[in-house]
């Protein structure tokens, strides 16, 4: 799932992550239209921006899509000032601009994390939460 209010940049991720193996099943520009996807689809992994068109939502999307719905989060910004002290639940942050090779690392290591719970070497502009650095054994699952 893709939660990103620039549609160009929604565009260029959804085939970047088509053309790495990921099925995207919806892409929001707005709260909103965030939860009405979360609650159709269940995403397993959810890119979202922190700051979209209703403003600094990006984290409160995060914090509801780890929570309710399970998903990993990983937040897409510009401004990595605006991320929330302990990225509400958020795997870590990739900071704009960004390349495809860095999305398809982000991937990745959230798939890994995803499947084993394991945490992985961050890939480069990745900013990983710092919730991750626990041992492995002390990761709860979402």
């Amino acid at each position: 799932m893709i939660v990103e209010d620039q549609a160009i940049l929604a565009m260029e991720l959804e085939i970047v992550l088509g053309e790495a193996g990921c099925d995207v099943v919806g892409c929001a520009m707005e709260s909103a239209g965030a939860f009405a996807i979360a609650e159709r689809e269940r995403p397993v992994l959810a890119l979202v921006d922190v700051n979209l068109l209703d403003g600094l939502t990006g984290p409160q999307i995060a914090q509801r899509l780890v929570t309710e719905y399970g998903a990993a989060v990983v937040f897409l910004t510009a401004n990595p000032e605006q991320i929330p002290e302990g990225f509400a639940g958020a795997l870590g942050a990739v900071c704009k601009p960004f390349d495809e090779k860095t999305i398809r690392a982000v991937v990745a290591f959230a798939r890994r994390f995803i499947i084993d719970r394991t945490v992985g070497e961050p890939p480069r502009k990745f900013r990983m939460a710092p919730w991750l650095r626990t041992p492995p054994a002390e990761i709860a699952p979402h």
